[in-house]
């Protein structure tokens, strides 16, 4: 049933590009931890960089959980399911890095993410996932499922934001600079949008 992939090419890569919604899962080191798992899905917030390499726009949020184990440990499973067409699902297993706005890699690796206005959504980084483990598995028991839209309610909320009152709005939350289980969060005060 599942194949292992040497690369993320052809089909895998159009399977992959085609859907509306992805989950990141990750986790701290040790037994303690909180297992976060998110849903993505922004038009235009996902990108596959290379054959080894995708990425994804993290946006405004009220947490940075996600932020906070790719700081610590760096690894990170992708998912993709076929809600309509063929059933399928796609991991993508690996190691991740946030990418932050003071990085001089920031400006270029946004440029891949020509769908998508991010300074609407309050940006903070992006994700950069390096794929160790491709596999894909059948997606029987995945139900189908039409997208409708996109809601807009992201980006009218963080639209409004500049600079210096995101980084107020950061520094009001309480998982944001730290994690759930007291890691290193985003790292405040938010550097400029460069």
């Amino acid at each position: 049933m599942g194949k292992t992939y040497e690369r993320i090419d052809g089909r895998l890569r159009t399977f992959i590009e085609e859907q509306r919604i992805f989950f990141t899962a990750t986790a701290p080191i040790g037994d303690g931890g909180t297992v976060n798992l998110s849903p993505k899905g922004l038009t235009g917030s996902f990108a596959v960089l290379d054959e080894h390499t995708v990425a994804y726009l993290d946006f405004a949020g009220s947490n940075a959980e996600t932020i906070a184990h790719l700081r610590e440990n760096g690894r990170i499973t992708l998912m993709w399911c076929a809600f309509q067409g063929p059933p399928n699902i796609v991991r993508v297993h690996g190691r991740g890095e946030p990418v932050f706005r003071d990085d001089p890699r920031f400006p270029e690796l946004v440029g891949h993410f020509t769908g998508i206005d991010p300074s609407g959504h309050g940006l903070r980084a992006v994700i950069v996932v390096h794929a160790e483990l491709i596999r894909d598995t059948c997606g029987y028991g995945v139900p189908y499922m039409s997208h409708d839209a996109d809601r807009d309610l992201h980006r009218r909320r963080f639209e409004r934001e500049d600079d210096a009152s995101l980084d107020a709005y950061f520094h009001r939350k309480e998982h944001i600079a730290r994690s759930i289980d007291g890691l290193p969060g985003l790292p405040l005060p938010l550097p400029p949008t460069p």
